[in-house]
């Protein structure tokens, strides 16, 4: 008669390797999204990521109850994926040009991560309020640490054109803005991030005023 098995981590050992299958799967399955947002496919349906992560349509929605469930998931997982490009060391601190400089080159890096999925969720989140609501709060975070980096300039102006000014540095550096400098002007990212540093100086420099003329 066989003994009674002791080994007492097998179970466990079978639901882990089904729960780290499946984590793979889904993965796979937000990567696919992901990769087919950087292609142009801003509202790729199952079959389409089925296609992509090597699963069947039914394997997709065993990890996601729908298409909307899926598209929130993959924009998501990106946003977690690039958070750490969010954070700007130092922010506020030293000299102007260097803070202008880092800048730049941090939005544009970040920029690159994420624009695949921003244009996948502008396209979605006029038919998907978690969506649109997202887009929403990534342009606020934007627009907060630009006026954070930049407060001791834009403290110089009076109130109402410092206003004026912040709202140009705001709309000069979402992404909405970057993708016009990339897609439809054709800038190179040098040349995009070169346009922004000579944009963001002029925006705050102050214009001394004209002397009076002595009579």
């Amino acid at each position: 008669m066989t003994p009674p098995s002791t080994d007492l981590t097998a179970p466990a050992v079978f639901v882990d390797g089904r729960m780290a299958r499946r984590d793979r799967n889904r993965i796979a399955v937000l990567d696919a999204v992901i990769a087919l947002f950087a292609e142009g496919v801003l509202d790729p349906v199952p079959d389409e990521v089925a296609a992509r992560s090597g699963l069947s349509v039914r394997s997709v929605y065993r990890y996601f109850e729908d298409r909307d469930a899926l598209l929130q998931a993959a924009i998501g997982h990106n946003l977690d994926r690039v958070m750490p490009l969010f954070l700007i060391h130092g922010i506020g601190e030293g000299a102007f040009d260097m803070r202008v400089a880092h800048f730049a080159t941090a939005r544009l890096r970040l920029y690159e991560a994420v624009v695949a999925s921003f244009r996948a969720s502008c396209a979605r989140g006029t038919a998907d309020k978690i969506i649109h609501d997202q887009v929403d709060l990534t342009r606020r975070a934007l627009r907060e640490q630009t006026e954070k980096h930049f407060a001791p300039e834009l403290r110089k102006f009076a109130a109402p054109a410092r206003r004026a000014r912040g709202a140009a540095l705001d709309a000069l550096t979402q992404f909405d803005t970057l993708d016009h400098y990339r897609i439809q002007r054709q800038f190179s990212p040098r040349e995009t991030r070169a346009l922004l540093v000579e944009a963001i100086v002029a925006l705050l420099t102050p214009v001394p005023e004209p002397r009076k003329a002595q009579s």
